[in-house]
């Protein structure tokens, strides 16, 4: 791709990157064979080193941010409403390929990739972004606490958010891991009544209720939704498993026309549901796909305001190999953030 675009800024990622389960998904073949040469990482920050000239949010020295998302076309219904992550040329920030450029308006918009070209992601020295994906980042939160928000944190706001979570509302978060401690901090922030954390075991149980949560529910219980049918108007599902979800068990708990919104893309498909497992409550099963730059904004500003923290461990990025397998293997509380250094990359 051409560093010359004009809508177009360079930030090296001297400060901090997590790795995080899409990664793991991506690097051991869970979601399909990716495309190779591969560099992953999203959740990426650090500070602006060189804009184009069309650039007008961002100067160099600016503190920056980029998602899970590196471009659209900017042209479409959804991209028009703050809904640019879910426009159908949306392009990941890794593993993925540019659609043919005419899509994005080369002249109008200043975006220049050619057709075929790979977008790859933050393991690496620096990175190149359209200012419509790069996010002012608040002075009130250190890099390392900001990077885990940008998708993790992103993923559950959202939902969280167009689900009208607020005073009066009982959310129910399943999975208690680096989507759900972002879930249940943000369902306090937003002022929920109640706050339910459902998980298999007791195991997280104490950080469950430091995190915020007002109850603790063990899936693992046969009679788990004992007490709780009918009580909850929103679910936000962020277990990075489908075939241990107890789907059906977890849909009786909402209210008339509750929600139960899935935010994990696990490897495997979710169990099978029967029509009448719905039909009792009128309750709804969806899907959220990250968020818009608009929420992005506002979710920084309210972590900010209400104190919303990342539970890091923070690593250099020598320690990569071993941050993927803590992952894989469900051993971190609750992201590894990966140091970027110039020495970790230089060539002999």
């Amino acid at each position: 791709m051409a560093i010359h675009a004009h809508k177009y800024l360079i930030f090296p990622l001297l400060a901090r990157l997590p790795l995080e389960q899409i990664s793991v998904h991506t690097i051991t073949g869970g979601w399909g064979h990716p495309i190779l040469p591969l560099i992953s990482g999203h959740e990426i920050v650090g500070h602006v080193v060189r804009v184009g000239p069309q650039v007008k949010s961002f100067k160099v020295g600016d503190r920056a941010g980029v998602g899970a998302q590196i471009c659209s076309c900017l042209e479409c219904d959804r991209c028009n409403a703050d809904n640019e992550q879910y426009c159908p040329k949306q392009v990941d920030t890794y593993n993925a390929k540019y659609p043919n450029v005419s899509v994005f308006k080369v002249k109008r918009r200043g975006i220049h990739v050619r057709q075929g070209d790979i977008a790859h992601g933050g393991y690496s020295t620096a990175v190149r972004a359209h200012e419509r994906f790069v996010f002012p980042l608040p002075a009130g939160l250190p890099l390392e606490q900001i990077a885990p928000m940008l998708c993790a944190g992103i993923t559950v706001y959202s939902p969280l958010v167009r689900n009208n979570t607020g005073p009066g509302k009982r959310v129910g978060i399943v999975g208690i891991g680096g989507l759900g401690h972002f879930a249940i901090q943000f369902a306090r922030a937003l002022e929920a009544e109640q706050v339910v954390a459902f998980s298999h075991s007791t195991n997280k149980e104490k950080d469950a209720r430091a995190l915020g949560a007002t109850d603790f529910v063990i899936t693992g219980n046969k009679d788990f939704t004992k007490g709780w049918q009918g009580k909850l108007d929103l679910i936000i599902c962020t277990a990075d498993v489908s075939r241990g979800i107890p789907l059906t068990e977890l849909m009786t708990t909402l209210k008339v026309h509750g929600r139960l919104i899935m935010v994990a893309v696990p490897d495997d498909k979710l169990p099978a549901l029967h029509t009448f497992d719905i039909m009792g409550n009128g309750a709804l099963l969806g899907g959220s796909h990250i968020g818009s730059k608009k929420e992005v904004i506002d979710m920084l500003e309210l972590a900010v305001k209400k104190g919303v923290k990342s539970w890091i461990e923070v690593l250099d990025m020598k320690d990569a190999a071993r941050a993927v397998n803590a992952v894989k293997n469900n051993t971190v509380k609750y992201r590894h953030v990966l140091r970027c250094v110039d020495v970790d990359f230089q060539t002999t």
